[in-house]
């Protein structure tokens, strides 16, 4: 049964615009519809189940009477947020995105069914390798870029100090941490994914943990059932794993991957981290897993300037070239 979200605010244009944006966008599995009026509003719910109402905080909470809705949450024209009666507020003059995140977050907190993203299973895409310092998380995100261009792509670092953040400023208030306690507590589904996934361009992506002990408690099954659940719930066509050294066991994460890249290096002790790799792969019987494991070799390169352009120069310079090479036929797409 489709959803509804309806907005409703003193601005008509706004309301029309924020709707266009959010509809276009498909961040949520809601669709949205814009009003001119709270009549308009109270008709159209005589026939409809309204599931989320955003609404000016001016309007009067006796003015929402008769407004049948699971939610109620206002916008609020100044930067210093005031409720309307018990109703949570948000901040309107802010990014679609924000308004977004801030909505489901007061969503999530009403008991609600549990929301499936209607859709295929995305692919699984690891971003790993036994040797250090070798453009992996460079790889990883270039990669989440370009599949962006043409499809839904989540991106995923699993990793303990990732620098994710510092290279894409404004992390928000959630990450991989609340995600891993929300899965842990049976309390995870798409609206909940979506009060704390972000946005960089067409990429969506989770913030990494903050510290390092959410990851050391992790086990590889774990790992791998909540992969599995973010490819198989939330509507994305493309998940992104950049895989690091922070549990001790990563084979299931690699098992359930649909492709996995795995930049190597030439010099002696990444060359003897590689064989060892491949000696554990034996004697664990899973010679198997080599048919998915793509060995790349990465472009060099000496500096990309600003890191506050990192991102970008990632896309267009040398590593994007050679990813875009790289993606062209391959069967897993």
């Amino acid at each position: 049964m489709e959803k509804i979200m309806a907005v409703c605010d003193v601005d008509a244009c706004y309301a029309e615009r924020f709707a266009d944006v959010v509809n276009q966008k498909e961040k949520v599995p809601f669709t949205v519809v814009p009003f001119a009026s709270l009549e308009l509003v109270k008709e159209y719910a005589g026939e409809h189940q309204i599931e989320i109402l955003l609404v000016s905080n001016s309007v009067l909470p006796e003015q929402l009477e008769g407004i049948r809705a699971q939610a109620v949450v206002t916008l609020a024209e100044g930067e210093v947020v005031s409720a309307t009666g018990s109703y949570p507020s948000v901040y309107k003059y802010q990014s679609t995105d924000n308004v977004i995140r801030e909505v489901m977050t007061y969503y999530c907190e009403k008991p609600q069914p549990m929301l499936v993203a209607v859709g295929k299973k995305a692919k699984v895409i690891a971003v790993y390798s036994p040797a250090n310092r070798c453009l992996k998380t460079s790889l990883a995100l270039t990669m989440g870029q370009q599949l962006a261009r043409d499809g839904k792509v989540l991106y995923v670092n699993f990793e303990i100090f990732s620098g994710f953040g510092s290279l894409i400023e404004g992390g928000g208030k959630g990450d991989l941490s609340d995600i891993l306690y929300f899965s842990r507590q049976e309390n995870f589904g798409v609206m909940r994914l979506k009060s704390i996934v972000y946005n960089w361009k067409d990429m969506d992506y989770i913030p990494p943990v903050r510290y390092p002990e959410d990851l050391e408690q992790l086990t590889g099954e774990e790992a791998a059932g909540l992969v599995e659940r973010l490819a198989s719930e939330c509507g994305y066509e493309y998940v992104i794993v950049d895989l690091g050294q922070a549990f001790c066991n990563i084979i299931p994460l690699l098992e359930i991957s649909d492709a996995v890249y795995m930049p190597v290096k030439e010099d002696g002790v990444s060359c003897a981290k590689l064989e060892e790799f491949d000696e554990y792969l034996n004697i664990t019987h899973r010679e198997g897993m080599r048919e998915k494991i793509l060995r790349v070799k990465l472009p060099y390169h000496s500096s990309f300037g600003r890191r506050d352009t990192y991102m970008e120069q990632l896309l267009w310079g040398e590593l994007g070239d050679y990813v875009r090479k790289l993606l062209k036929g391959v069967p897993w797409k």
